[in-house]
């Protein structure tokens, strides 16, 4: 399961006050080297764009505390209004352990009523532990996550801003660990993605985003026996650029959503187009690390996933999902310069420039029309991607012209 999960002047001031309030070091927010308040109001209004009056959810943990608080006060200097939300992986345990499961189907009440009301809601990443729910049956969390769609559905069609600092790269000890490199090493790779020079950002993105929105057939092919071809005409095509602009909140959807370090272009398939085989070299379930995840399409579904290590535990996930799962899901081509992932790395990761990364199971959030509450992302480096054969990323290069 994956979190999820992106043209305008004010990008270019958006990642020059970026780089002034973070600075380029291996601290989190929480350390020593950032700056929470400057870093909170970029957050606030460059890049959430926040307007008076609206109704703002900031969502966090204890380590970024004074991150959160400093984010309300910034929230409330526009007019706006915040209420800060608490988690914890401890809650989120004990969310399963303790609760009945008798309760997994009932209605989110409060999440619904807040979904009708709430204007943006920006989210720091709290999660330390990969496997923190390895052991829950997976059909309590297909349960609740069923019937999370109407609340999910109602923000999207209002167009909900949603700013996410995370996108799976946050640096924290237990990530750094499965990536296979230092935490000071990740969270240096993390800042500079975040740090990135936005107008270039702003730039490549337009370039993807018109070579795949003028194609018909994009193929995916990789010395590691990948070769996926994905039919994407006339499907529309979504930028993740670190601004939610006034066009984006006037074109809502996913136009609205911003996931920071930013640096994706994304785009639906045809309904049933997808054929052949996609291979994440390395692949990571609830802290078990997979090697050699190979999923094979026909017909817009899987037929078959397979790996070189043990995927009990992902079957097990997977069939304990509805209808829906099987479906491919998402192209997304990551763009970001400036996350360089060391090439003995065990994991991709989206935004990296050159990336190639696939998704099967729910794809509204990426403007489809696939609710089922299963999704699956895998990320492939080193690979070659076509549109009508031109190519746009060249073995794991991205071609910026």
């Amino acid at each position: 399961m994956t979190d999820r999960k992106k043209a305008m002047a004010r990008l270019g001031l958006c990642g020059a006050l970026l780089t002034i309030a973070l600075g380029v070091g291996p601290q989190s927010p929480s350390g020593g080297g950032v700056n929470n308040a400057k870093l909170a109001t970029t957050l606030v209004n460059e890049c959430a764009g926040i307007r008076g009056d609206e109704l703002v959810i900031i969502e966090g943990g204890s380590r970024d505390a004074e991150l959160l608080e400093n984010l309300a006060i910034a929230v409330r200097k526009t007019g706006a209004h915040p209420l800060i939300t608490y988690g914890s992986d401890r809650l989120t345990r004990q969310m399963y352990s303790e609760v009945p499961a008798k309760f997994d189907n009932q209605e989110p009440a409060f999440e619904k009523k807040l979904a009708d009301i709430v204007d943006a809601i920006i989210s720091i990443d709290y999660s330390e532990q990969p496997d923190l729910l390895a052991d829950v049956d997976p059909h309590r969390i297909m349960a609740r996550s069923k019937v999370m769609e109407a609340v999910d559905k109602t923000m999207r069609q209002r167009g909900v801003v949603m700013l996410s600092l995370g996108n799976d790269l946050y640096p924290t000890k237990a990530r750094a660990e499965r990536f296979g490199i230092a935490q000071g090493e990740l969270a240096k790779i993390f800042w500079d993605g975040v740090n990135v020079d936005y107008k270039q950002l702003q730039a490549t993105g337009a370039t993807v985003q018109a070579q795949l929105a003028a194609g018909k057939t994009a193929h995916i092919t990789a010395p590691n026996g990948t070769d996926l071809t994905v039919q994407i005409a006339q499907r529309p095509v979504f930028v993740s650029d670190g601004v939610v602009s006034s066009e984006d909140r006037t074109t809502g959807g996913p136009a609205t959503q911003v996931w920071l370090p930013a640096g994706e272009v994304y785009v639906t398939a045809v309904t049933g187009s997808a054929k052949g085989t996609f291979i994440a070299d390395h692949f990571e379930f609830q802290g078990q690390h997979i090697e050699g995840l190979t999923l094979k399409f026909e017909a817009g579904k899987v037929t078959s996933i397979t790996a070189k290590s043990d995927i009990s535990k992902l079957k097990a996930f997977y069939d304990a999902a509805p209808a829906g799962k099987e479906l491919f899901g998402i192209i997304d081509i990551g763009i970001n310069p400036s996350v360089r992932l060391p090439a003995t790395a065990k994991l991709a990761t989206w935004m990296a420039a050159g990336t190639i990364s696939v998704t099967i199971g729910s794809n509204a959030w990426a403007g489809g029309d696939n609710t089922t509450p299963f999704d699956l992302a895998a990320h492939l480096t080193g690979g070659t991607l076509s549109v009508d054969d031109k190519k746009i990323i060249d073995q794991g290069k991205l071609i910026e012209k």
